[in-house]
């Protein structure tokens, strides 16, 4: 078949594109931005009218719609979830499409958020149209390029982990393979009556388990789990929904709080088999892949936050906390005196400062090496001059081989000037 996909640059467009080009089908791009040869420009901004779509649609015998947004304000809920949606389904049905797919959600049908109506109110209105129609709704899909799945991934390889609410939020998980060829099934079937099915994977898991389940699977140690009480979270999710990107809003937090499991999972069914596992979701093969890029989703942030914060911390000890007659007879070990050690001493702080700043808001390779280049002249200077500290039982000189160690590997890493 040649079958439209719209949102093929998503997550779940990408996986189904591959997936049913690999069995025989031609498919057709529908992205904002068309890169490859047969891409067609599409834009549920601004694509709200179904005259905007019927052209679209010759010679296509079937359409799939994989376009959704996590987060966002109501009225872009409602342009890019049920308008658009629903001026293609609309059109679809002029254009004489043979059949049409809506990737819908889990829970769509008793949700009290915007992002559940507006999904709702085009499973509606496709349900009406009088085409050879289905409405799927996953559960929570993982996936290893899947957003949410490698954020479950990063909370998994912290070694301390927070568990929203104690983490019992029951949840059922199908992996993005399973979900595609379910939705193989669906396509090349023969007709069938129009469905709204529920898919899910093999059996329900605690938020708890899962993540136990995907640190186990990268080959991680048990970690610390600390539970957070739900009210906490509550105040959290009103707080960062201000942040750009923020994946705990107070909608994705009722979402989570209110459970995602399937009444009927009709999985099984079209595999012809039980769905994967969470236990099975990550390969050995891909287990030290994984456990790299979870590492690697916090792992810089710690190391800057923790040189900003010493940059930012000796900034204020050596300006307003230690005794500055003391500061000054340090800097006479060294010949300098007066006005001119003063100098040093404010000057030394507000470099300390100003590096701390940029380790936050411009990191790259040129603040590395000058970090380095810093450090490594201090501990000269120091050694040579006050040479008592080398031996000092603290430690305050030698401790700067670990700071060193840290600026190597964040130099080796970066990938801005």
């Amino acid at each position: 078949m040649k079958i439209l996909i719209c949102g093929a640059n998503g997550f779940i467009g990408r996986a189904l594109s591959s997936h049913l080009s690999a069995a025989g089908h031609t498919i057709v791009r529908g992205v904002r931005a068309p890169a490859m040869s047969g891409d067609i420009a599409i834009d549920y901004e601004r694509d709200l009218d179904s005259t905007a779509w019927v052209g679209r649609l010759s010679g296509v015998d079937a359409v799939i719609n994989a376009v959704g947004v996590l987060t966002a304000t109501p009225a872009r809920f409602d342009r890019i979830h049920s308008a658009a949606p629903i001026a293609l389904f609309d059109a679809c049905r002029a254009a004489g499409v043979g059949k049409v797919i809506q990737v819908s959600a889990l829970g769509v049908d008793g949700g009290q958020t915007a992002y559940f109506r507006s999904k709702a109110a085009a499973d509606a209105h496709l349900a009406s149209l009088p085409l050879e129609r289905y409405v799927v709704r996953p559960a929570l899909i993982y996936g290893p390029s899947g957003t949410s799945a490698r954020f479950f991934r990063a909370l998994a390889s912290l070694p301390v982990q927070c568990l929203p609410g104690g983490g019992l939020q029951r949840l059922q998980p199908i992996h993005i393979d399973d979900l595609c060829t379910c939705i193989q099934r669906l396509l090349e079937a023969p007709a069938r009556q129009a469905r709204v099915l529920e898919l899910a994977g093999d059996h329900v898991v605690t938020w708890k388990d899962m993540i136990s389940s995907y640190r186990a699977q990268m080959r991680f140690p048990p970690a610390l789990q600390i539970r957070v009480p739900a009210a906490l979270m509550s105040l959290s999710a009103r707080l960062l929904q201000h942040l750009p990107g923020a994946l705990l809003t107070p909608d994705t937090w009722h979402m989570l709080s209110r459970h995602n499991v399937a009444t009927f999972n009709a999985a099984p069914a079209l595999l012809g088999r039980e769905p994967a596992r969470v236990d099975q979701f990550i390969s050995a093969a891909d287990a030290p892949t994984a456990r790299a890029q979870a590492l690697s989703a916090w792992r810089p942030l710690l190391w800057r936050g923790s040189l900003a914060f010493i940059w930012l911390a000796t900034a204020w000890v050596s300006a307003f906390v230690y005794p500055e007659q003391l500061s000054l007879d340090l800097l006479a070990a060294v010949g300098l005196s007066g006005q001119t050690a003063r100098f040093a001493l404010y000057g030394a702080a507000t470099l300390d400062a100003l590096l701390g700043i940029a380790t936050l808001w411009r990191p790259g390779r040129r603040l590395w090496w000058a970090q380095m280049g810093l450090i490594m002249g201090y501990s000269m200077i120091i050694a040579l001059a006050l040479p008592a500290y080398l031996a000092h039982p603290f430690g305050p000189i030698l401790k700067n081989v670990a700071i060193l160690a840290l600026l190597l590997t964040l130099l080796s890493e970066e990938t801005t000037k």
